[in-house]
């Protein structure tokens, strides 16, 4: 009993975010995402604050933990200074370290944001750039967006001079002196090491599911763009 509640406690977000619960529900009422999916911050903080081992588990490969947007509008309206979002990021860290993530299919997203976020810090510096907002994947940006895609140059060229290039300004080539730096943080964090246990367990996980060739681009892909839409209200 408590296992996973100590390794929570370990996190100091855990420590900073869960203080004295009294289950009053105001974080479930303010939270945005419990308007629109079966999500109840409420309810987790009342599991995590059991302790109990096969309840925080079950957590921990559920969907449920990965529908908060982290907006942290339950932070400061709860009456005992809680902040249920920092519980949730505290949960989702040690989903991963566990890979036990890969047990739900929101949970599974972490690769496709692990390599499509993670990675491109790596390679440019940035979280994100224009050319990763690829159209065929974010039809929601509209038709506008595929002209904006493909001329990409001329227009973000009419911002900054320096796109896509070496020098200083908005959107400009990250030098490689200051991307190896950014590399040696991920290191010493310890990013480096959760991006290699994502990949890890995500591999494993699509072995399970009978992806042949593992976690590669078909089933990235999969799990990035397919979902069964259980968890709407």
């Amino acid at each position: 009993m408590g296992r996973y509640f100590d390794r929570l406690m370990e996190d100091v977000r855990m420590r900073e975010g869960l203080h004295a619960c009294m289950n009053c529900g105001v974080c479930t009422a303010v939270c945005p995402a419990a308007e629109f999916y079966n999500y109840d911050p409420r309810q987790i903080v009342s599991i995590v604050q059991t302790r109990d081992d096969e309840a925080i588990e079950r957590l921990l490969k559920s969907d449920t933990i990965w529908f908060c947007g982290e907006c942290m509008s339950c932070r400061p309206r709860c009456p005992r200074g809680n902040t249920p979002g920092y519980v949730i990021q505290a949960l989702r860290r040690l989903s991963q370290e566990l890979g036990f993530f890969v047990e739900s299919e929101k949970g599974r997203q972490q690769l496709a944001l692990k390599r499509i976020i993670g990675d491109n810090i790596l390679r440019t510096g940035y979280c994100l750039v224009p050319r990763l907002v690829k159209p065929e994947l974010h039809p929601e940006q509209g038709t506008v967006w595929q002209w904006i895609y493909d001329n990409d140059r001329e227009i973000y060229g009419r911002f900054t001079p320096v796109y896509m290039r070496e020098g200083a300004g908005a959107l400009r080539r990250i030098d490689d002196a200051s991307l190896g730096e950014i590399r040696r943080i991920f290191e010493v964090s310890g990013g480096s090491e959760m991006f290699e246990t994502i990949e890890r367990h995500s591999e494993r996980k699509a072995r399970e599911m009978g992806y042949e060739g593992g976690a590669d681009e078909r089933y990235l892909m999969d799990v990035f763009t397919k979902r069964s839409n259980e968890e709407q209200e």
